[in-house]
């Protein structure tokens, strides 16, 4: 494949104007936008749909997370896809597929088992799907534009996501649970139709370099457990995979707990909406400062105090702040913090071997979503023992200890890349 360079290389500073200048990217982006949306809308509305269902909250639950987890094994099963096939085929083909998933449970009346074992089949595919997105994007864009890139898809996705919940809730209100679930599917559809026209159809052959084959006759399952254990197993790509995972995970876990906190404490209707709303928004601003006023450099230097930024705040709720505006303060610093992940971006992408990009952008993504899910899951656990606060304090707690690990090993952009054949 043929890849275009980027405006920005080395440490100069690249614009955002820049990055959506390259035609590719701002496809990708358009379509990655409105696909978050449609998934805030599906999995809201499916959980609505299994609670009018079966009036457990057990399986509500279930149905807002069956997505997460499954794409760990997805990525580990069919990971080496994203370098194996070309981006066009996948990319529409996993639009239309999740549409088609969509429409299916919107139309066709199915047990509830059914229809969570739907949701966790497309979960199985989701990794190769952003995988082969993220490698496009890593071709298209090059230095610190690639960097913002991922910014911009940050940004995007915090606002997405917040869209898509409002959208739910009002589509649900308006239309019932099944046709919501439709204007999901028709979000996706358009997805897939602007990949399909307008996303340039890349030679097969300069793509991952094996005309389209298998590399040495393996099988795609075989050939994704072993370029999945060989990148696990290159120290660089570990440190920085987990460097991206945990703290995540643990603010996750807290994220968890706000709405038993703030209802713990009776604080007016409606603050735990806004509560939850505060760690969307630290990260766009965060995101969006670090961005476009700082270099490389500095971004790079700012991973260790904004992961302990990411942390400290919720430590803060050991004390139990008495007001939701406290509150509220304590979150959006801990939501500026997750920032430091833009100076990791470079990092990692340098650290990667050539011609398995795409499964470890997958194996990024998916091991994050599943991390993410697990967390609240264990820190709703301990606060059963010890409240809430103290939950939310210890997840705190254990993500600056992340910012310490960190500093015990040498700086990412200092370490050798991995080996690179898979």
């Amino acid at each position: 494949m043929t890849t275009t360079a980027g405006p920005a290389q080395g440490d100069r500073r690249a614009t955002y104007r820049e990055v959506l200048a390259e035609p590719r990217f701002r496809l990708l982006f358009a379509t990655r936008t409105v696909a978050v949306t449609a998934d805030a809308l599906r999995i809201t509305t499916f959980s609505v749909l299994v609670y009018a269902a079966t009036g457990s909250a057990l399986l509500s639950a279930l149905a807002f997370g069956i997505g997460f987890v499954p794409q760990l094994f997805g990525s580990l099963l069919l990971g080496s896809l994203a370098d194996r096939l070309p981006p066009h085929a996948l990319i529409t083909g996993g639009y239309g597929l999740t549409c088609a998933a969509a429409l299916l449970l919107a139309l066709v009346r199915m047990p509830t088992v059914a229809s969570l074992g739907v949701v966790a089949l497309v979960a199985l595919a989701t990794p190769v799907l952003h995988g082969a997105s993220s490698r496009l994007v890593a071709q298209s864009l090059r230095g610190d534009a690639y960097v913002l890139g991922r910014s911009l898809n940050n940004i995007a996705a915090s606002g997405a996501q917040l869209f898509g919940l409002a959208l739910g809730g009002a589509a649900v209100a308006a239309l019932g649970p099944h046709r919501a679930l439709a204007v999901s599917a028709v979000l996706y559809l358009g997805c897939a139709l602007a990949t399909l026209m307008r996303l340039p159809r890349l030679r097969w052959e300069g793509f991952d370099g094996t005309h389209g084959s298998a590399r040495g006759g393996d099988g795609a399952v075989r050939a994704s457990l072993r370029g999945a254990v060989m990148l696990l197993r290159a120290r660089t790509v570990r440190r920085l995979m987990l460097a991206q995972w945990l703290p995540p995970a643990f603010v996750a876990g807290a994220e968890g707990l706000i709405v038993a906190y703030a209802g713990g404490r009776h604080f007016a209707p409606g603050w735990y909406a806004v509560l939850m709303g505060c760690l969307p928004a630290g990260m766009l601003v965060g995101d969006l400062l670090m961005g476009r006023l700082l270099r490389p450099p500095a971004r790079e230097r700012l991973v260790v105090p904004l992961i302990a930024l990411m942390g400290l705040p919720l430590v803060g709720f050991a004390a139990e702040p008495g007001t939701g505006v406290s509150s509220c303060l304590l979150l959006l610093l801990c939501g500026f913090g997750f920032a430091y992940g833009l100076g990791l971006q470079r990092p990692f992408l340098d650290a990667l071997p050539q011609h398995g990009q795409g499964q470890a952008f997958g194996l990024l993504g998916s091991g994050s979503m599943t991390l993410q899910g697990v967390g609240p899951a264990c820190f709703g656990a301990v606060a059963a023992g010890i409240g809430t606060s103290g939950a939310i304090a210890l997840a705190g707690g254990a993500a600056a200890l992340t910012a310490g690990w960190i500093l015990t090993w040498h700086p990412p952009a200092s370490s050798p890349p991995a080996p690179t054949p898979l």
